[in-house]
């Protein structure tokens, strides 16, 4: 490891240690490496000359108040695409929209609540919230609340701004690119924006999924949680959906990543489509 001081694996452990406490996140010391080269840009920002120094620094009164959500962040890993997983949203139109419609008439009688855990940049309740409007377009009447959740407030910050390079933008169907989405006129760097009438729709809250209660104001009816447990391991992803599953009205659906499994817990379950589920009564 070179270009900067050098993270020791005894230090290493103290915040690997910290950050599994805090977020569930595994950190084995194969990810040394990262967390030492992420770090390295805080160093310099602070203008610490060790590691030692910012580990002293980050539980001192003076910067833990300042330097936790620092290092929390930085610990994170941060991936998501617009459309990721396309055929979950197939199901999303063609199974659990028309199911919560006609058997309770969710988004009629009441507006339909929906929850992207771990939502990083945005893409996805982004997504979620354009494919929304699309059915409020064939559904008269159709209305729904999205919330959109993460524990790294720099995501959050992107996510609340809604700009992004425009090749982020390439999965976005054509149609969809045209009424919801805002190119910019500098050519030279081409990015597009959420247009207003959609960010109104998704609310972003920080929130870690390690917290005890969630604090949902009420039982929601559908909550894509992809690519988040992974990160967990097996007592702690337990935890994680049996939270989830209390956030859940019965008939409710879970979306999970297709690299994730429920196999093994005990969980008022049952599968509809490939990692999504059904909350049972």
């Amino acid at each position: 490891m070179t270009g900067g001081p050098e993270l020791s694996p005894r230090l290493f452990e103290k915040f690997s240690n910290f950050v599994t406490t805090q977020l569930g996140i595994k950190m084995p010391a194969s990810k040394r490496t990262m967390l030492q080269s992420r770090l390295q840009k805080r160093l310099r920002q602070l203008r610490l000359r060790s590691f030692e120094e910012y580990y002293d620094f980050v539980f001192s009164k003076e910067g833990g108040q300042q330097e936790l959500s620092h290092l929390l962040d930085t610990a994170t890993t941060n991936k998501t695409d617009f459309y990721r997983e396309p055929r979950h949203y197939e199901v999303l139109n063609q199974t659990v929209l028309p199911d919560l419609i006609q058997r309770s008439g969710v988004g009629l009688r009441r507006p339909l609540k929906l929850w992207s855990a771990g939502c990083s940049t945005g893409a996805e309740p982004y997504t979620l919230a354009m494919e929304l409007s699309e059915m409020a377009t064939r559904v008269d009447g159709f209305r729904f609340q999205i919330l959109a959740t993460d524990i790294c407030t720099r995501v959050l910050g992107i996510a609340c701004n809604a700009v992004y390079e425009e090749r982020e933008a390439h999965p976005v169907p054509m149609a969809c690119k045209k009424k919801y989405l805002l190119r910019s006129k500098d050519r030279a760097k081409p990015r597009i924006r959420i247009i207003p009438d959609l960010r109104r729709l998704v609310e972003f809250r920080q929130l870690n999924l390690m917290d005890p209660d969630y604090g949902m104001p009420a039982a929601l009816d559908i909550v894509f949680c992809r690519n988040v447990i992974i990160y967990f391991d097996r007592p702690t992803q337990y935890g994680v959906l049996s939270r989830l599953c209390r956030c859940l009205k019965p008939g409710g659906y879970l979306f999970m990543g297709h690299s994730e499994t429920l196999n093994g817990f005990d969980l008022p379950l049952r599968s509809v489509a490939s990692t999504v589920y059904r909350k049972t009564a």
